[in-house]
Parts: structure tokens; sequence; C-alpha cells
């Protein structure tokens, strides 16, 4: 650990992985100085990290609420910007030891892509900056020499595993998945299934987005796409395993047939802070395992008629180009349409097919190529949900 605190960037500090990245520094005062912090639209709850943190800048994404979140500031040397370009911008900042991006969606990708360039070290919570955007993101990356230290528990745990051996050493990587709240619900019953019922997750508390998407293995498909593009592993060989206890959250199988595994109680807490002090861990509790009352672990093959979702991240990835872009955009798109109570359960995975199938898929994209084809695949998929009542 360098002798001053770590300077951080935290992107999306009002979300779900924000809010518990916050608290690990909290409990590390010493550790760390926030420089900045952003969030899309929670003004009340950002003004109130402002002030009890008191960054040098503080982002509000959603400019039409500027107004309410200055007025709601007190501390007056924070410097208050908006537009989501300004939450972009903060991922570029000079002298910074790490940014935090946990932007939810396809609105995290132009922070991933500002933070990388600068040769910012980013710890990486918004898995669509990869689905999107991950050819682009990798070569800048490499370009500038940037490390990527992931977020989620899954990448965070082959993240670890690969310290075990090489790179060129890994047979396959295996992404673990509690599959959700309707891993035994009846097939014919998906249609009937509520936003209510979607969003109790068994074991993580998340954010609504992602916690729909894990219901519908959508997360798991972002996950093998973003898992290919961080580790540089053909998607042939990435496997996924329903593990309904969510205590192995990931592991990697070497040539030598050695299973390195992760293994924790379902707290986000671990690998944030992971990612924190990263390269080195600091002492904590968060995740521990009493092994004398771990229940039985079990690994189940996913069902791929009930989660059709896996097929579509492996048929994403052989289009390549702007195939994830698309994926992700109808997803987004269809995720809110379900939450609004305009289409069932079962159409977002049924949107996000239709989508990859009529939206052209550009190769080896620029940043513009991705724009546009994140816009067609909104408009498209808007075509397919309907529009709101």
């Amino acid at each position: 650990m360098a002798n001053r605190p770590k300077r951080i960037v935290i992107l999306g500090s009002t979300g779900s992985i924000g809010v518990q990245t916050l608290d690990v520094i909290e409990s590390h005062p010493d550790s760390f100085e926030i420089v900045a912090l952003a969030a899309n639209k929670d003004w009340e709850l950002l003004a109130s990290q402002a002030d009890k943190f008191r960054p040098a800048l503080a982002a509000l994404a959603n400019q039409s609420e500027m107004e309410n979140f200055k007025n709601a500031v007190t501390v007056p040397e924070v410097e208050l910007v908006s537009g989501q370009s300004a939450v972009s911008d903060l991922a570029s900042l000079p002298d910074i030891d790490l940014v935090v991006n946990a932007v939810v969606g396809f609105a995290g990708l132009g922070a991933t892509l500002a933070a990388v360039k600068t040769g910012n070290r980013l710890a990486l919570a918004n898995k669509e900056s990869l689905v999107a955007g991950g050819e682009l993101v990798t070569k800048a990356a490499a370009e500038t020499k940037t490390e990527i230290i992931p977020v989620d528990s899954e990448h965070s745990a082959i993240f670890q595993c690969l310290k075990a051996g090489r790179r060129s050493e890994i047979k396959r990587l295996i992404l673990t998945a509690s599959g959700g709240p309707f891993l035994d619900k009846p097939l014919d019953e998906f249609d009937a299934i509520t936003p209510q019922e979607a969003l109790k997750h068994p074991n993580w508390d998340m954010g609504r987005k992602v916690t729909i998407d894990s219901a519908t293995m959508i997360n798991k498909a972002l996950e093998i796409i973003e898992a290919h593009w961080l580790f540089g592993v053909n998607p042939d060989r990435i496997d996924v395993m329903i593990h309904p206890q969510s205590i192995v959250h990931s592991m990697v199988e070497f040539f030598d047939s050695s299973v390195i595994a992760q293994m924790s109680r379902p707290d986000m807490r671990l690998p944030i802070r992971y990612a924190l002090f990263y390269p080195d861990r600091e002492p904590g509790t968060d995740g521990r395992i009493d092994f004398s009352q771990l229940p039985g672990l079990t690994f189940l093959e996913p069902d791929r008629e009930r989660f059709p979702a896996l097929e579509i991240a492996y048929r994403a990835l052989g289009m390549g180009g702007t195939a994830g872009t698309i994926l992700n955009a109808a997803n987004e798109m269809a995720v809110d349409a379900f939450l609004e109570g305009r289409i069932g359960f079962g159409m977002i995975t049924e949107i996000v097919q239709q989508s990859l199938e009529h939206i052209e898929v550009k190769q080896h994209p620029d940043i513009d190529d991705i724009v546009r084809s994140d816009r067609q695949a909104r408009e498209y998929a808007a075509d397919l949900v309907g529009t709101p009542n």
C-alpha cells in the first residue's frame, strides 16, 4: 500500500455497487481519498454522499435535476457538474489511482473508454462496457497498458483464480450461476411471472435491472461475453454451471485438469474490497465461510430451454462486431418494458433474439458504429414492446 491514500473516482455512486464501495471505503478511511462521485439521477443521495465524503467534484448525469442537486449540497468546496459527458470526464481526471465504474447499462461505456485511454486503472462493475464495446475497450487498454480489475463476483473470482497459473495454461473458465428465483418453476408458468416475483433473488441483493437479468440469465450471457474480452478466452472454452448456493463464484480449469475455485458467502463487498486494494489484500470478514455450517454444494448443467439467454451469448460472440451491442441494447429496452408491465417475462429473451436477427452487425466497429447499433437496436426493440401507456 502506498504511503498516501489512493485517489478514487466512483461513477454510479448511488447504485448498489457504488453504495457498497463507499461502505468499504468508509471502513478504511486512511486508505482512500474520494476525488469525485457521479450518479445518473438520484440527486438526493448524491448530495448526501457529497456532503459526507467531500469530493472535489460531483457529477449528475440528469441535467434536469441539477438545480435541486445544487440546492441540496451544503459543502461549498465540492464543485458540481452535470451531463453524461461530465460523468465520463471524471474517468479521465489526472493523478487518479483507481476509477470505479459502477454505472448501470450502456451509459457506462463512455467512462470505461475515457479511463483506459487516459491510463487510469479501472475497477469495472459495468459489464455492458465489454459486452457492447469489448474490442474497442481491450484495444485501448492494451495501447495504454491500463489494468482492468473486474468487480463482478464471477469475473473477480476468475481474476483471482488465474493467480494460480498462466493464461496460456487455461483449459476452460467455469462461470457459476445461482439459477435465480425460477430455477425450479414450471416452464408453462413463465408467462405469468410478475416483476415483483422476478425481483426476489434468492441469494444476492442487487439493483433492479441486474436482478431481472439474473432471473432471465441474460446476466450470465453478458458475463460470458465479458469473460471472453477480459481474459482472452475463446467462447468454446467458457462454460456455465448452475450453483444454487452461490458459494463458489467461478472456477478455472487448467490444462493439467487442476481446477481452482474462489469461494465466499454472497457478499459483493469482498470483490469490491479486492479491487480497491489490488494488488494487495486487506483483512476483512465480508463473505467469511464457516465450513462446519456450510450446506452441501451442488452443481447442475443449465437447462438451455429454461434459459435460452446462454445460447444467445454464444451466438452473439460468433457473430462478432456489434452483435454484443445489439444484445445489450435490446435487453435494456425489454427489461424496462417488463418492469413497466408492458411485456411478459418470456418476451425479454425473445426480443433480444429477434433484434440480433434483424439488426445489421458491423465488424470491427469504432465508437460511432457502436452508438449507431445501440440506437438501431433500441428503436427496433421499442417497436416490438410497444409504447408506454
